[in-house]
């Protein structure tokens, strides 16, 4: 039996990517992606610790960035030591490069769940993935991992009441998604096709009415994992299994008693309904609009979202000026 977490703990998770939007958001466009990260992990990190949990990262920023120092970890401990306990996985900037390029739809998240609710596929770098909406959830199954991607296209098309030609699929632009690009317009459909923003397309195909409606590829796990959080959050459904691109990955899986040939539903990734998630945008995006830096201070913009009851927040914040340098040099206001 999991922990029941009685406060909506998303709102607190919404404090810690408010404060990484807040420190990523004046790097966006200068072209930095280390000092960048840096800044909002510092600034996450200490207002996680000020929330009341005993949080866990299930799995860390080791694997997507290797040769940084400063990284929230797997296994970090997070919070104030208090009840509940709970699994968390973040991601301080998602979308590192897009904010150093000062591009669209870079986020901060952050989400939670019971202890033991979150699967870790740590250390497993990379996952395949099928993100739908609440719309189409009921009728996914295993075989639309591994059918065409015309004939899932149809299936997502029928059970939206739409033609082929009006679904949208977000794909990440990658060369290993050639053929899988082909094929999506080889079926007539639609693609949206971004440099990087795994989670925040997973985020948007799992959200009614977002303009995308399935997101479909290989990236990284640790956005796997909390896309999982944000579709079963959203009553979307979620397939994904982990497809290591080396063979020292393939090693490290299979040493860890992984199986990359199994899929894993929604449910497989997040046993819990009781999941919380939190998004600020840092810059603007499809569903969030990216941190503002006015005269009199700051707003942020964020969505929280909380899977036992089924809200969807979307909060518009003002932030002072005063705040943000305290939290990026002695994290004084923290706890605000």
């Amino acid at each position: 039996m999991h922990e029941k977490t009685e406060r909506n703990l998303g709102l607190e998770l919404a404090r810690a990517t408010e404060a990484a939007a807040l420190a990523a958001g004046q790097w966006a466009g200068r072209g930095e992606t280390h000092v960048a990260d840096t800044a909002a992990t510092q600034a996450m990190r200490q207002v996680l610790n000020t929330i009341h949990m005993e949080g866990q990262l299930v799995i860390g920023e080791e694997t997507r960035h290797p040769d940084y120092l400063d990284v929230l970890t797997t296994g970090e401990k997070v919070g104030d030591g208090r009840h509940p306990a709970v699994d968390v996985v973040v991601n301080p900037v998602e979308g590192i490069r897009l904010l150093a390029e000062g591009l669209p739809g870079v986020l901060s998240v952050a989400a939670a769940a019971p202890k033991g609710a979150l699967r870790s596929f740590a250390p497993a770098a990379y996952m395949e993935k099928l993100v739908v909406s609440r719309e189409v959830a009921m009728a996914l199954t295993p075989k639309c991992l591994d059918a065409p991607a015309g004939w899932t296209l149809g299936l997502i098309a029928r059970e939206k009441k739409k033609p082929v030609s009006a679904v949208t699929v977000f794909v990440l632009n990658r060369p290993r998604h050639e053929d899988l690009v082909a094929e999506i317009r080889s079926a007539g459909a639609r693609i949206l096709l971004r440099p990087a923003g795994d989670a925040a397309g997973a985020l948007r195909a799992a959200t009614p009415g977002s303009g995308v409606d399935a997101l479909m590829g290989i990236g990284g796990t640790a956005e796997g994992v909390i896309a999982a959080c944000a579709t079963k959050a959203l009553k979307g459904g979620m397939l994904a299994r982990l497809v290591p691109q080396s063979d020292d990955e393939r090693s490290d899986v299979l040493s860890a008693g992984l199986e990359p040939e199994r899929i894993y539903s929604c449910d497989q990734m997040v046993s819990s309904e009781d999941v919380f998630f939190a998004a600020t945008g840092v810059t603007d995006g499809g569903l969030l609009h990216g941190v503002r830096f006015l005269r009199k201070g700051l707003t942020t913009h964020s969505l929280v979202l909380r899977g036992k009851t089924g809200t969807l927040r979307t909060v518009h914040t003002d932030h002072h000026r005063d705040w943000l340098t305290a939290i990026m040099h002695d994290g004084e206001a923290a706890g605000d």
